[in-house]
């Protein structure tokens, strides 16, 4: 782990929060920015290092949310702003599918290595996780020449009119915003927390399959996208087995087995990317957020029979695989590995199962916590029930923000309070974040 940082990793408060410059800028930023772009805490950072923000007005706040999922390593890391620096100065932009350059070619050959599966490999690189998704439903439909998709219920694939179809919860993403593309299904994951009690990962992939089966039909399955690890969805972990069937199942019905893994990928999970913990090998894999420190960048790699299914010119985007972008990656990779940041995850995997794990048996206001890597959720409910706890959440959200922490909301039933810290991020800093939350957790549970 990384020893200095520009600015200590202790939160420091001197003001109110949001403070007083935090609420000028808000008059400002209501003035000028559309409402729909909505914020889950009205306090406006000015730099950060580590797992540390620093707003406008001073304060130091532990960010446990990271962009969701973006800045793994850690905020503005000098190697990677360096990086992205000299590649400014030489080249900002020439488009690949135009006048091409080595720093995408470089990208594709890392996803190459370190995307699982022991075949040749082909990438595409883009802007965005959704536009990575969307474009993943590109490739199979022209490789399998079906037109069905399916993904699992609670998954969240982005916020493109295709991509909010594959979005399983109505609101706030996909209200008010339809018509949305035909032949997208929703079909039922491994939830362990909520189904049927001893309900396996195997039973759980069977129910799955069925569906698929009655309500689609295997042979017209183009893709069935899965997030190994949903993020959005509540840190939803399914049961041991359910990939593995999934993908079994695929493979033997000429079905392209896709991995999302735009938040749970890149070292975040204590793996390269999260399908390792299982069996499961997948035929096109989706990469964004945490691949390039903060630059916007995303990618498909996947089998190369499948991504050169695709006519040249039928695929692609102006900005995709932005040199600079490109530059910031290669520099992430580099870290990742120079300093074991997968290693780093599991630490404060360990860090936060030993810090609230037992919150579930100490508040009743917490069903579950569950994680993986730098990846936990603690699932709110009303005390005594498994119910859904969403005004819950929200008073914890809120207090957590009023005293330094960011956190995020997850959940079909914005009922998950969902942790994606940075890898580098100490367990002193985990402790005193947790004990800020406690304080909301005592008093709700009350």
């Amino acid at each position: 782990m990384p020893t200095s940082f520009s600015v200590a990793q202790e939160r420091k408060l001197v003001t109110e929060l949001p403070g007083p410059k935090s609420r000028e800028l808000h008059a400002r930023r209501r003035a000028a920015v559309s409402r729909g772009a909505g914020t889950l805490a009205d306090i406006y950072m000015d730099h950060g290092s580590g797992a540390i923000l620093v707003d406008v007005d001073g304060n130091q706040i532990i960010d446990l949310g990271c962009g969701i999922g973006v800045t793994t390593i850690g905020h503005a890391n000098a190697e990677v702003a360096a990086a992205a620096a000299e590649q400014a100065n030489k080249l900002t932009h020439t488009l690949f599918t135009v006048t091409p350059y080595e720093n995408y070619v470089k990208v594709a050959e890392k996803l190459a290595e370190i995307t699982p599966g022991d075949f040749e490999k082909h990438s595409i690189l883009v802007n965005s996780g959704a536009e990575a998704v969307e474009n993943a439903v590109k490739i199979a439909r022209r490789y399998t020449g079906r037109r069905a998709i399916a993904a699992l219920d609670h998954a969240f694939h982005g916020r493109t009119n295709l991509t909010m179809a594959m979005t399983y919860r109505p609101w706030p993403e996909r209200a008010g915003m339809g018509p949305f593309p035909g032949d997208i299904f929703s079909v039922p994951t491994s939830y362990p927390f909520r189904d049927p009690e001893g309900m396996t990962g195997v039973e759980a992939a069977e129910r799955t399959i069925d569906y698929i089966r009655t309500h689609i039909g295997a042979t017209e399955l183009a893709a069935l996208f899965v997030e190994p690890i949903q993020g959005d969805g509540g840190i939803v972990i399914p049961a041991e087995g359910y990939f593995e069937t999934l993908a079994d199942f695929c493979r033997e019905n000429g079905i392209v087995f896709v991995a999302d893994e735009i938040q749970a990928g890149i070292a975040r999970s204590g793996a390269w990317y999260s399908i390792e913990h299982t069996g499961a090998i997948p035929d096109l894999v989706t990469t964004a957020k945490g691949i390039a420190g903060g630059f916007p960048l995303a990618a498909v790699t996947g089998r190369a029979e499948i991504m050169d299914a695709v006519q040249p010119g039928g695929i692609g985007g102006t900005f995709g695989g932005n040199p600079v972008s490109t530059a910031a990656a290669l520099k992430v990779f580099e870290i990742i590995e120079r300093d074991d940041l997968i290693a780093e995850a599991k630490r404060v995997e360990r860090a936060f199962q030993a810090r609230i794990g037992d919150w579930a048996s100490k508040y009743s206001v917490i069903g579950e916590v569950r994680g993986r890597g730098a990846m936990f959720g603690a699932e709110v409910v009303l005390p005594g029930t498994t119910k859904p706890n969403p005004e819950g959440l929200k008073a914890i959200i809120d207090h957590a923000a009023a005293n330094g922490v960011i956190v995020l909301d997850a959940g079909s039933w914005d009922s998950v309070l969902r942790f994606l810290p940075s890898v580098v991020i100490s367990e002193e800093l985990i402790d005193d974040a947790a004990t800020v939350i406690e304080q909301k957790l005592a008093e709700l549970s009350a």
